[in-house]
């Protein structure tokens, strides 16, 4: 008796660790949501990579954005590189470019696990066919406590690096979820 006792307080304290004190779960809220920092990182990111930048000469050509890489492995990415690829082609958008849905035209190669892949051999031939001058393209690095995330504009032409800007995201809960690979039943 006095052991199950023991046994049910301490379930009782384990149990009440992950509630609130008013003993509701806590969950994120849409409050929390609508103004997460993740969203608002990578948006500023782009803001100062787009930073007096010339819409003009941008504004009229297709601008492609490319998967954001593994930086040990660009031929791979996580859902996190995805994710990133995302939001900046959004944030592009919104900003005045003419960013180019690769996902929707049969003529870019895209792989299940991966996304749009931009390999250097095969930038200019895929901005050939979607007439884009410009390439967003860029790598993370997982380290202890931060993921370091590096973006460029790349000219088509050329292969010169136009625009460049770096920054980090801390490793929490969220980020370090997106770091893994999908199992292959969740692809």
């Amino acid at each position: 008796m006095k052991t199950t006792l023991i046994f049910s307080a301490l379930a009782a304290a384990l149990l009440a660790g992950c509630a609130a004190p008013n003993g509701t779960r806590m969950e994120p809220s849409y409050e929390e949501a609508a103004s997460n920092k993740f969203v608002a990182l990578n948006q500023l990111a782009i803001a100062r990579l787009v930073d007096g930048f010339k819409l003009e000469a941008s504004g009229d050509t297709p601008v492609l954005v490319s998967t954001i890489v593994n930086v040990n492995d660009t031929r791979l990415s996580a859902p996190l590189g995805r994710t990133l690829s995302e939001q900046y082609a959004t944030h592009l958008a919104n900003a005045g470019f003419n960013v180019k849905e690769m996902k929707l035209r049969g003529d870019v190669f895209v792989k299940e696990e991966t996304g749009e892949l931009m390999l250097s051999r095969e930038v200019k031939d895929i901005a050939r066919t979607h007439s884009a001058s410009l390439v967003l393209v860029g790598t993370y690095s997982p380290a202890a406590a931060y993921t370091y995330v590096s973006l460029k504009f790349v000219r088509t032409q050329d292969g010169r690096i136009v625009r460049a800007y770096n920054y980090a995201l801390p490793n929490d809960k969220d980020v370090n979820r997106l770091l893994q690979a999908l199992p292959p039943t969740a692809r």
